[in-house]
């Protein structure tokens, strides 16, 4: 493949050599470097690519592509191209090197703080339903076909993004669906292409931080970026920030909401409760009538539903077959039910701060249970701050709180512990410490009342638990499993 191709899309400059060369692959990571390859310098948080210009050089790289001024003295006969941003022009790059794969595929992006994991499951089951194969990338996994691929980041580096699209056309998938993180975005990992649908779930005050985004100011741009880069943007109108979305959007806009007027509206919103299932039910009106119901508890599920619906019938007009779906949706570790016993209800969810275990603890509240029990631990080496916080949320939102492990990572679980039952004291609710996150799995089953909402929060989607750089498998469904042939629960 000519340079020249990789770089059609792409403002450069040439620094030294030539850009009519034949190249062999476009890599980005400095290890991977082979004879005849295009390597793009990326300036990470930890470490900057542009540092490492005469090992690729020594590897064999061709052409080198950078943002920042290097010595001519180390490259050689390599061919230099400067650009403003490597990390955009890596991903305009990767689209070229993949044959723009995403014009082959319908593509659908989904950004908000919450909601983006849940909703993708809810538009890709509905589509496949419907007959169009459906690819997805997200926090949990990316899904080929029959293939699974753990996740390391919601939305993967560019290059990842351009070679799973590629593999999903091979599959033959005719759409994709994806989470976009406000990351990703700043970081340009979904640059090389055009959306054909955006999605804007809802923003809250998250992500803010070092390494993250310096203040909430510039986490609402990040997420108004996908606005700028698709055809069709579906936004949630009751978000506070929805206007502004709307106002900064360069494409057409259509809503969703509970409270406000929109293209699809939420109305008559009931919660109802089915042994060993929690869920909500709503009518729905605007661009179709029907009513809507969905195992998965909570108002957050309504929007969630909303916004496949929103999506979907762009698709298709069978509303009952998108009815029948909605129906069934279940997805790994988002106030994952697990069948355990008919009195009471067992739980998983990924609520691993604050902010995140609040809104699920409500949630359940709503529900009226005999007593609410939240199983939780933090992670070590993080802000202390998260466990005094998430203490406090569940000492005042729980009947019991059993505090135990999560990843302890390089710190002593007892520490950490310690730390959570700090906040925990803060509240009225009774607590008790099982450090051993089997054992106290065991416990909560064990002891579980008529009435009951057992929630083990946290770990979600993970099947493992991270101790002093090792992750050590550790699925909290295959526990729960162990526990009930061990008790014979059948």
């Amino acid at each position: 493949m000519k340079l020249t191709k990789l770089l059609e899309d792409i403002d450069y400059k040439i620094v030294f050599g030539n850009e009519d060369i034949e190249i062999s692959h476009l890599v980005y990571d400095s290890r991977k470097v082979t004879s005849g390859d295009v390597f793009v310098c990326i300036s990470g948080a930890i470490r900057d690519a542009h540092d490492y210009v005469s090992d690729v050089v020594a590897a064999g790289a061709v052409a080198i592509v950078v943002e920042k001024d290097i010595s001519l003295d180390l490259v050689g006969n390599t061919t230099i191209i400067r650009v403003d941003n490597t990390r955009k022009a890596l991903g305009c790059m990767a689209a070229a090197y993949f044959n723009h794969p995403a014009k082959k595929l319908t593509t659908i992006g989904i950004t908000g703080t919450k909601g983006k994991t849940t909703t993708t499951y809810m538009i890709k089951s509905i589509l496949d339903k419907i007959g169009i194969k459906t690819g997805l990338i997200g926090t949990i996994e990316t899904i080929i076909g029959d293939s699974r691929i753990p996740s390391c980041n919601t939305t993967p580096e560019s290059y990842v993004v351009q070679e799973s699209f590629a593999k999903m056309v091979e599959d033959g998938c005719k759409c994709v669906v994806m989470e976009v993180s406000s990351q990703g975005l700043m970081l340009h990992r979904v640059a090389g292409f055009v959306f054909d649908y955006g999605i804007f779930t809802n923003i809250s005050k998250d992500h803010i931080g070092p390494n993250e985004h310096k203040d909430f100011d510039d986490y609402l741009k990040c997420k108004e970026m996908l606005f700028k880069q698709c055809k069709h943007g579906i936004i949630n109108g009751d978000d506070a920030y929805a206007k502004e979305i709307i106002h900064m959007a360069q494409c057409d806009i259509e809503t969703f909401a509970i409270e406000n007027d929109a293209d699809l509206k939420a109305n008559n919103i009931r919660l109802f409760t089915k042994p060993k299932t929690l869920g909500i039910a709503y009518d729905l009106s605007g661009k179709i009538n029907i009513p809507v119901e969905i195992d998965i508890p909570g108002r957050f599920s309504v929007y969630n539903s909303l916004t496949a619906i929103a999506v979907c019938l762009h698709f298709t007009d069978d509303v009952k077959l998108i009815e029948s779906v909605l129906s069934d949706i279940r997805v790994k570790g988002r106030v994952e039910i697990i069948p355990v016993k008919d009195n009471y209800t067992l739980m998983i969810d990924y609520a691993h701060n604050a902010m995140s275990l609040e809104s699920l603890l409500k949630t359940i509240r709503e529900y009226n249970p005999k007593r609410i029990v939240t199983l939780f631990g933090c992670g070590g080496n993080r802000d202390r701050n998260r466990r005094f916080e998430m203490g406090e949320i569940s000492s005042k939102l729980s009947d019991l709180t059993v505090v135990t492990s999560d990843n302890p990572r390089n710190e002593k679980p007892e520490d950490i512990i310690a730390d959570v039952i700090t906040g925990v004291k803060t509240g009225p609710g009774k607590y008790v410490t099982i450090p051993d996150r089997r054992e106290a799995i065991e416990y909560v089953i064990s002891n579980g009342e008529e009435g009951d909402v057992i929630i083990l929060a946290g770990k979600g989607h993970e099947d493992y638990q991270e101790i002093c750089g090792v992750k050590y498998p550790m699925d909290e469904r295959d526990i729960i499993l162990d526990v009930k042939k061990k008790l014979n629960i059948l």
